[in-house]
Formats: C-alpha cells, structure tokens, sequence
C-alpha cells in the first residue's frame, strides 16, 4: 500500500494544545482532519482501500469441543467427530467428522475447534420445523481416535480408519496452515 506525505506539524499539535483539546468534552475536531493535507489523505486512503481486492464472506460452521488428556502420554492427533439426531425424526443421524494435529501433554485440556461448509444437517422433517425453533438436534462430540507420540492408538471399538482413509487423504494433501483441525 503507497504511503502518503507524511503529516505536517502545526501549532495545534504541540502537546498543550493536543491535551486540552482532550480534555473538552464537547469532543472537538482534530485540526488536521479538517486541513487539505487531512483531506487529501482521506481521500487517498479511500482510493487504496477501493483498489484493494476484498475477500467474499463465507457462511460456514465451526464446531468445537474440549477434551483433556489423562493417558499419561502425549497425544499427536485426535479424530473426532460431532453427531446430530434430530428429535422429530431419530433416524435422521448427520457426523461431522475431523482430524486435528496437535500436541496435547498429560494433564493438559484443549479445545478442538474446525469450521467447515457443511451444517449440522442436509435436511430437516417437517416435524422439526413445526415444534419448538429452539432445538431441533440432540448433539454430542466424541473421540473416535487417538494416536499418541510414541504410536500407540487408542480407537472406539464400532469406529473404523478404513471408513475414512480417503478423507484423511483429502484433508491432507494440502500445506497446513495455521489450523489445528480439518473436516473429514
């Protein structure tokens, strides 16, 4: 970003005249912001603001859990997943799984957090939307895997890795970047 003319001093700058200014409590205008230079500067932060290319709003989800480590040995990376059944229609069941690489030492709590496009379901029974607009989901978080430092697994007996494999793939062939969790 291009860097304007630096701003000139004037007598209202000095510092008498600056916390006097400060102690009003009419809140007056700074001097400068009313001068060419003040205005110019406006105006040109305005052009750069305009030229600067701005990013479009994504609406996503962010699910989050905490979990503490008593295993007595330090956790690498956890698998974990949030479910969601709907109450007016209990077959309706929707995970979202995720991966977080982290390092979690004994003793330790942490919150797992991922966002992702994906909500908590792809659809909803009319039932739902007829009873209370306040919970139309039971929902819990559980661990589904953990793999710890020295390559020892800890793994839910009815969750199986094969089921995800590819989507580890997926969610980890690109460069991490300052996340800890990615969506399965």
């Amino acid at each position: 970003m291009a860097a304007g003319p630096s701003r000139p001093m004037s007598p209202d700058d000095k510092y008498f005249q600056r916390t006097a200014r400060a102690a009003r409590t009419d809140n007056p205008m700074d001097p400068y912001e009313e001068s060419m230079d003040g205005r110019s500067a406006k105006i040109e932060k305005a052009v750069q603001e305009s030229r600067t290319p701005k990013g479009d709003d994504v609406t996503g989800y962010t699910y989050v859990a905490e979990m503490q480590n008593d295993s007595g040995k330090t956790i690498a990376i956890v698998y974990w997943e949030y479910e969601f059944v709907e109450i007016a229609n209990p077959a309706n069941v929707v995970r979202r799984q995720f991966l977080c690489a982290l390092k979690i030492k004994t003793g330790e709590r942490k919150e797992l957090s991922a966002f992702t496009l994906l909500g908590p379901s792809d659809g909803l029974a009319l039932e739902s939307l007829a009873k209370s607009p306040d919970k139309a989901f039971n929902e819990k978080a559980q661990i589904n895997r953990i793999e710890l430092s020295d390559g020892a697994i800890l793994q839910r007996q009815d969750w199986k890795f094969a089921d995800v494999k590819e989507a580890v793939k997926r969610a980890t062939s690109s460069p991490w970047g300052r996340e800890t969790c990615r969506a399965l």
